[in-house]
């Protein structure tokens, strides 16, 4: 039997190595890898040329915030944005949503607003807060991948952060139960210290901002998940490190034997804190932007393999609640967009650096996938895998326009900046899902849910199926 689609390229990434390949698609899966000489005739054929042909990029951490506060984000205007980044899975995070998905029932909310409504396939942490320790099994049968806690406010009354009896007791069951805790890692007390800075001066200093969100509250709290995970046994992930100074610990827990896992974000390995000017408030996150030196040793860590992965963090808001016209690093909403700039926010400072596409393959496809247990259908091109897969450019530059962005708002620090690595083609179980600036209008995602749990999906039409596009070339 033919296959119902063969690509054919010079750059293919394999879990060998970059090489040519033909890679043949049937029923959405991905049926054999093998030499482009040996490619049946008589099939479907897309021909990648020097483009690069790579899994389909696993987003392991994603503020969609549907439902209850659509009007940040959503997951028609989320997932339209990652596939035309060139990401074909995506994991939600329990909050920004209302309710956020803490129990069982919110859970089942939050995922029938994304069925049918999502252009990439789209599983879900759930969340971890003081009293909910009996509502993690029942998240888990319902579908939840794994779990997020906060050990310092997150900004939203809905999710409270844990103090270490609560985390404690948390990490206990989900060692019982064989779930991963994602933690936001910084403590209060280091940043309740810092609060002083904000007593004199502007709030519209960056470097004031900075120094309300220090270097210690990373390492304490780190220092804290460490010390639980040797105590509990609990795998322990530790999102969107900011600051170098935590590396030594995490490799130290690795040599050790310890289930303890890291990740970074495309803006701390983009920006740096003397660069960024003050009253720029497109540029506030938590944990904050540091110095430049701070982001070489964050490359460093990704080389070395202490940082696992690099996931986007992508957390909008409305353009308001970042305080424009003040400038007010104090009460601007701390969070970025940059769900559709990923992949090439990440290859134009790798780049740089003498990374390879077989390193960004590595961090943002193979890595992911594996955290949040879709090792074997997401993150790799190799026969029984999903034929989820990006065709990019690593050589084309463009200036990233905010006609450009399908994320529901446009703001972004990225705004006006060169980057490297131009997105042709995503396709998602093999069906073309975005192809040279549009989006097919018919949503093609499923819901991702931990296996043993009740499924949603949408059958699949033949191919070709979908007749609309949506353009991008819009404000």
């Amino acid at each position: 039997m033919l296959p119902d689609l063969l690509l054919l390229g010079e750059r293919v990434v394999t879990p060998e190595g970059v090489q040519p390949a033909a890679v043949q698609i049937r029923d959405g899966k991905i049926d054999h890898v093998g030499h482009i000489d040996e490619a049946p005739f008589g099939s479907p054929l897309i021909d990648c040329g020097d483009l690069v042909l790579m899994p389909g990029i696993v987003d392991t951490h994603v503020h969609v915030n549907e439902p209850g506060r659509e009007d940040w984000e959503g997951f028609f205007t989320a997932t339209m944005a990652a596939a035309a980044g060139g990401i074909t899975t995506l994991v939600d995070m329990p909050l920004n949503s209302i309710p956020a998905s803490t129990t069982r029932s919110a859970l089942w909310d939050k995922m029938s607003s994304a069925f049918l409504r999502c252009s990439v396939d789209v599983g879900f942490w759930g969340g971890v807060v003081p009293g909910n320790r009996d509502e993690l099994a029942g998240l888990l049968e319902e579908g939840a991948l794994g779990f997020k806690a906060f050990l310092v406010p997150s900004g939203v009354k809905e999710f409270q952060h844990v103090e270490e009896p609560d985390l404690r007791a948390a990490m206990r069951e989900l060692t019982r139960l064989g779930a991963v805790l994602l933690a936001h890692a910084e403590l209060p007390g280091p940043i309740d210290a810092a609060a002083g800075v904000w007593e004199e001066g502007s709030p519209a200093e960056y470097g004031r901002y900075l120094r309300s969100r220090p270097d210690a509250a990373e390492v304490e709290a780190v220092a804290l998940l460490i010390r639980l995970c040797r105590e509990t046994g609990c795998r322990v992930h530790v999102v969107h490190v900011s600051s170098a100074e935590v590396l030594p610990l995490l490799k130290s827990a690795r040599e050790e034997g310890l289930p303890v896992t890291a990740e970074t974000c495309p803006h701390y390995l983009t920006f740096a804190a003397e660069e960024i000017p003050d009253g720029a408030v497109a540029f506030k996150c938590a944990p904050p932007i540091r110095s430049r030196e701070n982001r070489e040793r964050l490359w460093q860590g990704l080389r070395e393999g202490v940082i696992d992965l690099v996931a986007t963090d992508h957390s909008p808001c409305p353009p308001r609640k970042k305080k424009l016209k003040a400038g007010d690093f104090r009460e601007a909403w701390g969070g970025i967009s940059s769900l559709q700039l990923a992949l090439p926010a990440v290859w134009t400072e790798a780049r740089e650096r003498g990374f390879s596409v077989a390193d960004l393959a590595r961090w943002m496809c193979a890595a992911p996938a594996r955290l949040a247990g879709l090792q074997e259908q997401k993150g790799a091109i190799a026969p029984g895998y999903d034929a989820d897969l990006v065709i990019w450019d690593p050589e084309a530059s463009f200036v990233v326009s905010s006609r450009q962005l399908l994320h529901r708002h446009k703001l972004t620090p990225y705004a006006g900046r060169t980057l490297y690595g131009a997105v042709r083609r995503t396709l998602l179980n093999g069906e073309v899902i975005y192809e040279r600036g549009r989006v097919a209008d018919d949503p093609q995602g499923m819901l991702l849910l931990r296996d043993g749990a009740k499924r949603l999906h949408r059958s699949r039409g033949p191919r070709g199926r979908a007749a609309g596009w949506l353009g991008l070339d819009r404000e």
